[in-house]
C-alpha cells in the first residue's frame, strides 16, 4: 500500500504495529512514553515528516505492551525504528531530532526516494 497518511498513527500493541508494518511499504515507528518531554517535542516534527514524505509514521508507547521493549530493544525514548517492506532497516535513538535529521535518517536507511509523489522536483 502506498497511500500517504499525513499524520502519525497511534498504535497500542505489538500486534497493532505489526499490522501497520505489514500494510504499508515504509513505516517509521516512534517509541515514546507518557510524560517524556523529548517525546512530546518530537511529535509535531513527526507530523511534518509524515506530511512531507511517503513514510507512514506510527507512535507507540511500549508501556501499553511491554513485549515491545524486548521485541524492539527499547532502552531509551524517543527511539525511532524504520521498516521497509516489513523489515527493520534502521534505528535512531539519539533523543530529540529535527525533521531534517529524521528525513536524512530515513533517506540513508531506505531504498529509493521518500518524497511524496506530489512533491515537485
Amino acid at each position: 500500500m502506498n497511500a500517504n497518511i499525513d499524520k502519525p498513527i497511534r498504535a497500542g500493541t505489538c500486534q497493532d504495529l505489526d499490522g501497520i508494518v505489514e500494510e504499508h511499504d515504509r513505516v517509521l515507528a516512534e517509541f515514546y512514553t507518557k510524560g517524556c518531554t523529548l517525546c512530546q517535542s518530537i511529535e509535531p516534527v513527526l507530523g511534518n515528516v509524515a506530511r512531507s514524505t511517503d513514510v507512514t509514521v506510527v507512535m507507540i508507547n511500549p508501556e501499553t505492551d511491554l513485549s515491545l521493549v524486548d521485541e524492539y530493544d527499547i532502552r531509551s525514548v524517543p527511539t525511532l525504528v524504520l521498516f521497509e517492506d516489513g523489515e527493520r532497516v534502521g534505528r535512531l535513538a539519539k533523543g530529540f531530532q529535527g525533521a531534517e535529521e529524521i528525513i536524512a535518517f530515513v533517506e540513508e536507511n531506505a531504498g529509493g526516494s521518500i518524497r511524496s509523489p506530489t512533491d515537485e522536483t
